[in-house]
This record gives structure tokens, C-alpha cells and sequence, in this order.
């Protein structure tokens, strides 16, 4: 198939396809570290125009040379349908209108103590993330989750049982600390309810 599905680029199926998705990724992050959201999008804009006028450009040389009349370069791309139907964008605004809606949700819940030990979960990691965001900023962030993504799952699959022995133990010591932080705060399995 000429197209990859999100699972085989992550996993590396196809080499040559995944190594363009992600150098392009790496690329365009390190540019956004360098110059503006502006500037990256009209260089980006401007190396598109710049292949494909030199390519119509080519193209219409050498059909002149050679006397042929094939058309246009591009034509089958210019008669290709891409607009939305009514359908797929009520499709699309349903979807993004469950996730905010459910964000918000436990947002609440979160906020106003609906259950107090998730509430104390969310304290921690909101402060554990303070420190998070002293250290990187958001692009640097992305740029790492761009290269976790490519190459966390190959490493996990390589290296599975080991992976998964010292999760299990990961798991057991943070089941064990919650337990004893609900066994130390009166009424914490109640406000669960």
C-alpha cells in the first residue's frame, strides 16, 4: 500500500517511508527552535512553490522538445475531489465535542474534590509538571515526544520481557504507596463513591 498507517511508521515496517516521516518531523521542529511559526511556514510554502513550478516548468520544456502534448503535470491531482462532506464534518465536530466535553467533566471532578485521592493525584502531577516546565519549554517537549514516539515502541518490542518485569514492579510499589496514603486519610474510599 503507498500509505502507512500510524502503527507501522511507529513501529519502523517500512524504513524508508518511516525515516521521511520522522526526519520531516525532526525538521520542522528544529526550524520552529530556530526561526518563527511564521518564517517555517513560508519557507515550507515557498520550497513547495519553488518543486513544483520547476517542475511544471520542466515539463513543459520537454514536451515542447519532444512535440508532445501530454497536458498538464498535475492535472490528476487538480481533478482530485478533496472537500469535506457535511457528513465527515459533522463526524469530525461530534468526536472533538465528546473529548472537550468529557475534559471538562473531570476537570470538575477534579478540581472540586470530587474524590479526593484522584484530586491528589492531579496536585502532584500539576506540581511535578511545574518543574517539568522550568526545565524545557513546549517545543522542546514536542521534540521529544516526536522521538519517544518513533523509537520507544521498537525498544519495547525488543526488549519486552524485561520491560514489562520491572513495569509489574513499578506498578506494585505505586499500588502499595496509594494504599497506604487511602488508609491514612479518613474518609478517602467514601469521597470514591
Amino acid at each position: 500500500t503507498p500509505f502507512l498507517t500510524t502503527i507501522d511508521l511507529l513501529y519502523w515496517r517500512d524504513i524508508k517511508q518511516t525515516g521521511i516521516v520522522f526526519g520531516s518531523f525532526l525538521l520542522l521542529l528544529f526550524s520552529l527552535t530556530q526561526f518563527s511559526v511564521v518564517s517555517v511556514v513560508a519557507y515550507l510554502a515557498l520550497a513547495a512553490l519553488s518543486a513544483t513550478i520547476s517542475f511544471r516548468i520542466y515539463k513543459s520544456v520537454l514536451q515542447a522538445v519532444q512535440k508532445t502534448d501530454e497536458g498538464h503535470p498535475f492535472k490528476t491531482y487538480l481533478e482530485l475531489e478533496i472537500t469535506l462532506s457535511q457528513e465527515q464534518i459533522q463526524k469530525y465536530t461530534d468526536c472533538l465535542q465528546f473529548y472537550v466535553n468529557n475534559t471538562l467533566k473531570e476537570l470538575r471532578r477534579l478540581f472540586l474534590v470530587q474524590d479526593l485521592v484522584d484530586s491528589l493525584k492531579f496536585a502532584v502531577l500539576m506540581w511535578l509538571l511545574t518543574y517539568v516546565g522550568a526545565l524545557f519549554n513546549g517545543l522542546t517537549l514536542l521534540l521529544m515526544a516526536v522521538v519517544s514516539m518513533f523509537t520507544l515502541p521498537v525498544v519495547y518490542v525488543k526488549h519486552q520481557a524485561q520491560i514489562d518485569q520491572y513495569l509489574g514492579l513499578v506498578r506494585t510499589h505505586i499500588n502499595a504507596v496509594v494504599a497506604k496514603i487511602q488508609a491514612k486519610i479518613p474518609g478517602a474510599k467514601r469521597h470514591a463513591e
